[in-house]
């Protein structure tokens, strides 16, 4: 029997990464998008669901809560057999599932979490009651190693109009961070002009992303893909921003590539896997 020598990247294990939110029927952002990245960006991905959606490319027509006790029995079940090395929370939905994650998340500190608030669908549908806003706030923020809000969620959260401006948006980013996490990135896509800058706001100070607008309206599924990315990046012990840098190209590269896509005729889904197939 010849002898196999191992290199130390082959012998480390695997990382997993679970994503709590909710589920995405046409498999372009939720749930669905998370494990398709997790798997792209080389970890193993699990998922505890806060709600199912009956949505298509051109929007949400209905929302069905998973009930809070049975989303924290699947987060404290996982914990219970499997090693998390990272925590992503996307579509929290309502108060009382943004309490029982709160809570089932209380008894794991030390494993980074990013926390993406979703709250407005790409359609302008509502995807959080006020009360969930306010616990996001009090409870899950100060839990978080990173959270990453587009303008209009950045100005959701602090009750300002949105950013139109980069001075304005690096305001807000330290505002968020007053907030109580550890790290705000927050995305300028929303910003008018060819540019879609982003900006890491930490204890360490500000560090901008630059990026030009890609033509495509597929981009169904950006920000919770986006958050995946980072999560997953975190978990493999990549550091702030390095992982925000990684989980960008890559990115930037599923959505210049989504046009190879043919998916439903409104905001098509980014190509996760445009790094492996051919």
């Amino acid at each position: 029997m010849s002898d196999i020598t191992v290199t130390a990247a082959e012998s480390s294990p695997v990382r997993n990464v679970l994503s709590i939110a909710g589920s995405d029927p046409s498999g372009g952002a939720g749930i669905q998008a998370d494990l398709k990245t997790f798997a792209a960006r080389g970890t193993y991905g699990m998922a505890a669901i806060t709600a199912l959606t009956a949505q298509n490319t051109q929007g949400v027509r209905a929302v069905q809560h998973v009930p809070a006790d049975f989303v924290a029995q699947q987060i404290s079940t996982l914990f219970a057999d499997i090693r998390v090395d990272a925590v992503k929370i996307g579509m929290i939905a309502n108060g009382d599932i943004a309490e029982a994650i709160a809570h089932a998340l209380a008894a794991h500190r030390g494993i980074p979490v990013v926390l993406d608030p979703v709250m407005i669908a790409k359609g302008g549908a509502s995807l959080l009651d006020e009360q969930a806003v306010s616990v996001l706030i009090q409870r899950l923020l100060p839990k978080a190693t990173l959270i990453t809000p587009n303008l209009p969620e950045a100005a959701a959260l602090l009750g300002e109009s949105e950013a139109e401006d980069r001075a304005t948006m690096q305001a807000q980013a330290q505002k968020l961070l007053g907030l109580g996490a550890q790290a705000v990135l927050l995305k300028g896509g929303h910003l008018p002009g060819e540019d879609s800058p982003d900006v890491l706001a930490s204890s360490a100070g500000l560090v901008w992303f630059e990026g030009r607008r890609i033509n495509t309206t597929n981009t169904h599924g950006t920000g919770c893909s986006l958050s995946s990315a980072v999560a997953a990046e975190l978990a493999k012990g990549l550091r702030l921003p390095d992982a925000v840098a990684n989980a960008r190209t890559w990115l930037r590269g599923a959505v210049a590539n989504a046009d190879r896509l043919t998916v439903g005729s409104g905001h098509g889904p980014v190509h996760h896997f445009h790094a492996l197939w051919g």
